[in-house]
């Protein structure tokens, strides 16, 4: 809407009445004078203080007194009252100042004690010394509107240490601990409103620490309009901005002005910043645009009447990982080129990747999980100023003439692609030019999160404006009407940009208040990767509830991924969910709980950490199954797991070296070694099976129980949950090599392709079998390869080439781009040599594989005997047979006390699931009988119900068992040679075989 003035009247006729209200309100905050916080307020608090009442002062210190001075930012004020410093041995004086514009006020500060509810509330401050702040919270809040530091006073009167202060705690105290306070308002951004006077825009910012605000109006064409600048009035109380325009800012863009104190520079700056709260934004997100999101213009057809999947219970979900442009960047079947690696993609109806995306929820798939598609910061929106990899090389060379392939004679009309495919795979051509163009390429996984609440303009045919979000709401919408659940993965632990830096929003408008600092250097900590944010903060993690609510009311997303979810607050994530119910009652929180960084072991609270939130039903991914399936670590031949070859398939990698000089001595150390690893992964595998659960009893051992918490996973537990919805089971996914990738690097030489075609599919098969909630790589059930590549970000289309027609999954395209694999390369390259060729699939093996992980995907969903919606249920009814175990001569009990004599079958995992016991859930089927022969050989597992540990029966009859009638059907051939019989249950090698026993 192009808009070429804008009249006086735009302002609302209340603004006046704002003007008065901040004036009285900032009469009252600049009373230095006014009586300090009364020390009969803290003893209510359990506080002890002096009796001395201190009163602001004009500092003696000058600002060139602390401009040399040792200086930390180590000062943290928590309450109005109270300001923590680390403890020192030098007996100084402190006083807090705030910078004038003529010096310095101050106050002194006296020292205290800690109460004993703000040490629990702050842990990691619990150590420091304690002062008293004697300052109205007016006063308070109008020193927050400049520079604050704490000076160390020696006994000459000397200035000794500047401690620079941390605010976010103040603030939030002041703000946000009240009645009607400012997490209260529920309307922050740029709301179209209705009232007597007709339609208008609502504008309102929370800046507490912002002495000047302004909203600046620009028309369709992003030129500033004529008398659109329209003044802010703070609201004191909450601090939050506020005015009141016409209809005519309707869907208007704008940007917002501040005069605010930042820290970066020390100084008052004047910025422009798009809203934290945007709904819409121009192209590259420069700026913000009014918009309504209930407005038919900014939905598709039959938006609100469209049809939304729902799942009886949290367990029947199963996750489909997939990444916006991966889907169809590679795709030779689109009705318009131009919706390639875009939202459009998901509404054809006759591309191969559609066409897989149907047979897979034909077999159960349910969900189709999307990597962040929100507002990312690192890929330009506008096509003719990225690379693709169908550009031709004239373009390449326009954009970034400094590419070495420009720097000698080249063919302009020459594609990218073409120039890759020219290059050796044993070469590192491949991936210098990959890693040259990346950063200007249209790639990116999108963990960088620019503004967290509107679609991301890359993946949108046209990106300015109501455009992208419509296309959004379309993709939505049809993956509802293929019968799929929506999930989006969210990125709220960290920020793009901070400081004032050019992709910072929320550290331009509170600096620091919602970034994570260091406590004693004041840095904004980085241990996810970018600038962490303090969702531990009142209005941080407000934002992120918000955000999540139209997210789920408005764009009808059905769940949500978080990423580095550890780095939040187990509170937090909790109040955030229930919000979100109260929009849509049947979402799902799941994501990485992974424990580390500086909030590692709930040290500065109690994280939302796989450890903590056991019996929440917010998944966490395990890696305990993954670890146990496909081995520890990455980029390694030495730790093999029980999907690659551990013990059964045992490669060269122990066996090589300074061992090999007592080739006797270290082949028995090493049989020792493997068999213990082997041991200890079967019992992991086991608890993941069952759901991860902390309290299934996997045996007796020697007369105790062993309970998956008894199982090791390093220093940690390997059973964590509660719940089986509280577990993810996976065994690839975006991070680090996939699993075709990772197998290759472990197997040994000689194995086969068929029968490395065979331990993939079964390595899903566990993820698929197990307890919990199963998870998907997109790709990964026909092989997907990313050329070794541990971290594939931020690396085009070429590494992350997806063929949904299964004619090649991309294995060995080039050596991996050096930045993250260059240490790598003699090991790839031993690799590769060592298979021979072994590890080359065909399309025939591809399709082999996609068919058998379709027949798995539809026995889970065929039974809800895999996917158990309790704690107690799964304790009933899942045991383990053939899982004795012999520690140091000491034999596995039976629960009755009496030996079993039975071994262990190598390469053998049986699990049974009984309906019989505890309360029947399935019609069909009474019982299940698992096995999964992870060895090179055909084996008949002799069923004994003695041995099963939970059992109250005791029956060796295999009668009534037959082999799943999918597999029956199926197009595995090998596994339909699985029988039944008197003697057992007989599973070829490399199989993952279903028996069933129906119901009479």
């Amino acid at each position: 809407m192009k808009m070429s003035s804008f009249p006086r009247s735009i302002i609302s006729s209340n603004h006046a009445i704002y003007i008065a209200l901040s004036a009285c309100l900032l009469v009252s905050a600049c009373d230095e004078t006014s009586q300090a916080t009364h020390s009969s307020q803290l003893t209510k608090q359990g506080v002890k203080v002096e009796a001395k009442v201190n009163a602001i002062e004009t500092s003696i210190f000058k600002e060139s007194d602390l401009a040399n001075l040792p200086s930390d930012s180590s000062a943290h004020w928590l309450t109005t009252e109270l300001l923590v410093l680390p403890k020192s041995a030098d007996n100084y004086q402190y006083q807090l100042l705030s910078k004038q514009s003529d010096g310095f006020n101050s106050i002194d500060l006296s020292p205290v004690s800690l109460p004993e509810k703000l040490a629990t509330k702050f842990p990691h401050l619990a150590d420091f010394q304690v002062f008293q702040v004697q300052l109205s919270p007016e006063q308070s809040k109008h020193w927050l509107k400049q520079q604050i530091v704490v000076v160390a006073i020696d006994k000459n009167e000397h200035a000794q240490k500047v401690s620079f202060v941390q605010i976010g705690a103040v603030i939030d105290a002041l703000y946000t601990q009240g009645d009607n306070d400012a997490d209260e308002v529920t309307d922050l951004g740029a709301t179209i409103v209705s009232n007597h006077k007709g339609e208008g825009v609502s504008f309102k910012l929370w800046a507490p620490t912002a002495q000047t605000v302004s909203v600046q109006l620009f028309d369709d064409n992003l030129q500033a309009i004529t008398g659109g600048k329209l003044e802010m009035v703070e609201d004191a109380h909450t601090g939050i901005w506020h005015v009141l325009a016409n209809n005519e800012a309707n869907y208007a863009y704008y940007k917002y002005q501040l005069n605010v104190y930042h820290p970066a520079s020390k100084k008052i700056e004047s910025l422009s910043v798009t809203d934290p709260y945007s709904l819409s934004l121009s192209v590259n997100s420069e700026y913000s645009q009014v918009v309504d999101l209930n407005d038919a213009v900014t939905q598709p057809e039959n938006w609100l009447v469209q049809p939304i999947p729902t799942v009886k219970n949290v367990e029947d979900n199963i996750f489909y990982e997939t990444h916006i442009r991966d889907f169809s960047a590679n795709e030779k079947r689109l009705s318009n080129a131009n919706f390639k690696g875009k939202y459009k993609a998901f509404s054809e109806t006759n591309s191969d990747g559609m066409q897989h995306l149907k047979t897979l929820q034909a077999a159960g798939l349910n969900n189709i999980h999307l990597l962040p598609t929100f507002d990312i910061a690192t890929v330009n929106e506008d096509d003719s100023n990225h690379l693709d990899i169908d550009d031709n090389l004239g373009k390449v060379c326009a954009i970034t003439p400094n590419t070495s392939i420009c720097q000698q004679p080249y063919d302009a009309k020459q594609s990218i692609k073409s120039r890759l495919m020219s290059y050796a795979v044993e070469g590192d051509q491949a991936q210098q030019l990959v890693s040259e163009l990346r950063e200007v390429d249209n790639y990116n996984w999108g963990y960088d999160p620019f503004h967290y609440t509107v679609p991301e303009g890359s993946y949108a045919v046209d990106a300015k404006g109501v455009s992208r979000l419509v296309e959004f709401r379309e993709m939505v919408q049809s993956l509802h009407s293929l019968g799929f659940r929506v999930i989006m993965d969210v990125v709220y632990n960290h920020t793009h940009q901070a400081g004032l830096e050019p992709n910072s929003v929320l550290d331009k408008i509170v600096p620091t208040y919602y970034h994570r600092l260091h406590p004693l250097t004041g840095a904004i900590e980085q241990s996810t990767c970018c600038d962490n944010t303090a969702t531990e903060r009142v209005m941080m993690a407000k934002l992120m509830t918000d955000s999540l609510v139209v997210w789920a009311r408005d764009y009808k997303i059905d769940g949500f991924r978080f990423d580095l979810m550890g780095h939040q607050p187990k509170d937090a994530m909790l109040a955030a969910r229930e919000a979100v119910r109260q929009v849509d009652s049947d979402t799902y929180f799941y994501g990485e709980g992974w424990n580390f960084g500086e909030v590692v072991s709930n040290s500065q609270f109690v994280q939302a950490s796989q450890l903590e939130l056991g019996g929440s039903e917010i998944g966490t991914f395990s890696d305990r199954l993954r670890d146990a399936v496909r081995g520890g670590g990455n980029n390694t031949r030495d730790s093999q797991g029980v999907g690659n070859g551990l013990l059964t398939f045992p490669n060269d990698s122990l066996s090589t070296g300074e061992q090999a000089n007592d080739k006797q001595r270290n082949e028995m150390q090493n049989q020792a070694q493997l068999y213990a690893d082997y041991t200890l992964r079967m019992d992991q595998l086991r608890i993941g099976l069952a759901g991860n659960l902390i309290n299934f009893p996997l045996r007796t051992l020697n007369g105790k129980k062993v309970l998956g918490k008894d199982i090791p996973y390093g220093d940690q537990p390997t059973g964590y949950a509660l719940d089986p919805a509280d577990t993810i089971n996976y065994v690839s996914k975006h991070d680090n090599q996939t699993l075709w990738d990772n197998s290759q690097y472990r197997l040994p030489f000689n194995v086969s392709t068929d029968d490395r075609v065979r331990m993939h599919v079964q390595s899903l098969s566990f993820a698929l079998f197990a307890q919990g909630i199963p998870f998907i790589h997109m790709g990964s059930e026909f092989m997907r390869s990313k050329s070794f590549l541990r971290d594939s970000y931020d690396y085009g289309d070429w590494f992350n080439r997806v063929d949904f027609s299964k004619q090649d999954n991309f294995y060995n395209v080039g050596l991996p781009p050096a930045e993250k694999d260059q240490a790598n390369w003699p090991l790839i390259k031993q690799v590769l040599a060592g298979h021979q060729g072994r590890d080359q699939v065909n399309a025939e093996h591809i399709q082999r594989s996609s068919s058998a992980f379709i027949d798995m995907l539809a026995i889970r969903m065929s039974s809800p005997l895999f996917r158990l919606t309790s704690e107690q249920s799964i304790i009933d009814k899942v045991s383990f047979l053939n899982a004795g175990v012999s520690i140091q001569g000491i034999k596995q009990d039976k629960k009755d006390g009496t030996e079993k004599n039975s071994a262990q079958q190598t390469g053998l995992l049986v699990m049974f699931i009984d309906d019989n016991a505890g309360e029947p859930v399935d019609d069909k089927y009474q019982g299940l009988m698992v096995i999964f022969n992870t060895s090179a050989k055909t084996q008949t597992f002799s069923y004994n119900f003695k041995e099963d540990f939970n059992a109250d029966v005791e029956s060796s009859s295999t009668q009534g068992y037959q082999l799943h009638p999918i597999q029956q059907e199926g197009t595995d051939e090998v596994v339909k040679q699985s029988t039944v019989t008197s003697k057992g249950f007989t599973v070829p090698a490399l199989s993952s075989v279903v028996f069933v026993k129906l119901r009479r």
